[in-house]
């Protein structure tokens, strides 16, 4: 039997177990249809079970109330990074990402913080040379 390499992508904490959708106040002007994320142009996002995620990121721990809003996040700088929807989405991913924090019992002023966090570094994550590589082994 010949031996074949496996490849994979690195820095995952969390895998979706069943589908999720909501609508979402994001700019496309097209179905986005990836293997994970479909985005329509009137902003119903729907990411499918077996999507991976970091969760919330940054020196924070992670907690419940976080979990859903890094989700949203996480899917939408990935249609970013992927050059599937703009950039300049971005700032309306960053304050999804505080909403739904503080819907699912944040503290304001934590998610205020992660907000401000976020705005101010992790721009390079909407970018498409940040984009994931795939890695094989051996």
């Amino acid at each position: 039997m010949t031996k074949q390499q496996i490849k994979y992508f690195d820095g995952y904490k969390y895998q979706l177990a069943v589908d999720y959708t909501l609508l979402v106040p994001v700019d496309s002007e097209a179905i986005v249809n990836t293997q994970f994320v479909t985005l329509t142009p009137y902003g119903e996002l729907t990411i499918r079970a077996g999507y991976a995620w970091d969760g919330p990121s940054g020196p924070t721990i992670d907690t419940r109330s976080g979990m859903r809003g890094s989700l949203v996040h996480d899917a939408l700088y990935q249609l970013m990074r992927e050059e599937k929807i703009g950039t300049h989405n971005r700032p309306l991913a960053d304050e999804l990402l505080c909403k739904l924090c503080i819907e699912d019992g944040m503290w304001k002023w934590r998610a205020w913080l992660w907000r401000r966090e976020v705005k101010k570094f992790a721009g390079f994550a909407a970018m498409a040379e940040n984009n994931k590589q795939i890695i094989t082994a051996p």
